[in-house]
């Protein structure tokens, strides 16, 4: 290894991106574990944190080796331990598993955008973690009542194909709205279920946020929230599906954050960009343009709630700059 090749940009911006989602998540897991009266559910998350504290570590070295600047990411100045429970009813297991379900996405990408054996094995690691803990949440999950499976259907018996022109239209021959297919629905069910999460986590954040700003920012999440959620189960109510994607969920009545407005704003705005990537695969893969319109419409709401979140950072100095791609005298 002594010939090691540098590390280069791409490689350094995944890595930076990694590291400040993964302290992120590691303070969010200390709350979790500390407030948590499940015994099942403080193991998986007491696991989780000891399979990936290590892996931080691993990316401040990889850092250092360069001599770049290890980022400041999130650290325990971002977290109350001694915060009362603010979140009840398997939430804190159902978060995490929403944010396993992203970083499976963020680790193959950052794969493709990495070339040297080293951080190409890491991200393999961090992926074999990710997928076990993923597999331990939604089982747990489910064996509690606290996840809905969607909604199950009559196997096909025959092969057939689209031969409608107005079945992109959303009707039949007959001039009646065409029901949804499988692939439609199943995106719009897994809208509805990190919704419904991603309501009750800024409703609580909204409930203790100590800059006004900040507040402002959380009810307005709220709101898009509770929007695209009514307007996704309109469409499954349309085509006589009712759907049920969480169960349970409490919010307490505390107003002591748990962790610093800073981080709730940066978790918000990963979760949106989860959320705005949803609505494009959605669109994507849906073969109904009164869907895909829709999909749009909350695409654009979405991208403008980001762009409100960026704001809110940059203006309380929160906003961590990623490194720039500074070339000049590059030897």
């Amino acid at each position: 290894m002594a010939n090691k090749r540098r590390m280069s940009s791409s490689e350094l911006g995944a890595l930076w991106m990694t590291y400040q989602k993964k302290t992120m998540i590691l303070r969010i897991l200390e709350y979790f574990i500390e407030t948590s009266e499940n015994k099942q559910a403080k193991k998986l998350m007491n696991g989780l944190w000891k399979e990936l504290n290590p892996k931080v570590g691993v990316i401040e070295q990889l850092f250092r080796d360069e001599g770049a600047a290890v980022p400041q990411g999130f650290t325990d100045a971002d977290v109350d331990l001694n915060a009362p429970k603010l979140f009840d009813k398997g939430f804190d297991i159902l978060l995490c598993r929403i944010l396993k379900e992203i970083s499976m996405g963020l680790y193959t990408l950052h794969m493709t955008m990495s070339y040297r054996e080293d951080i190409i094995d890491l991200y393999t690691d961090l992926t074999k973690i990710t997928q076990k803990y993923y597999k331990e949440f939604t089982e747990y999950l489910l064996a509690n009542g606290y996840l809905s499976v969607p909604n199950y259907v009559n196997m096909p018996n025959s092969i057939n194909f689209i031969t409608d022109k107005n079945y992109t239209k959303g009707f039949s021959l007959v001039g009646n709205k065409r029901g949804l297919n499988t692939i439609e629905f199943s995106y719009l069910f897994n809208s509805i279920q990190t919704n419904a999460v991603g309501l009750q986590l800024i409703t609580g954040f909204a409930q203790t946020a100590q800059n006004q700003e900040v507040q402002k920012y959380m009810l307005n999440g709220k709101k898009l929230c509770k929007e695209i959620i009514k307007g996704t189960e309109e469409i499954l109510v349309d085509s006589d599906i009712l759907p049920s994607a969480i169960n349970g969920i409490a919010i307490t009545k505390s107003n002591i954050p748990p962790f610093s407005d800073k981080m709730a704003v940066y978790l918000i705005f990963l979760l949106s960009n989860f959320g705005l990537g949803g609505q494009g695969f959605g669109a994507g893969f849906s073969l109904r343009d009164d869907i895909n319109l829709k999909l749009f419409v909350y695409a654009k709401d979405i991208y403008q709630f980001i762009r409100e979140g960026i704001k809110v950072m940059i203006d309380n100095g929160w906003m961590e700059e990623p490194p720039k791609m500074d070339v000049n005298g590059l030897k």
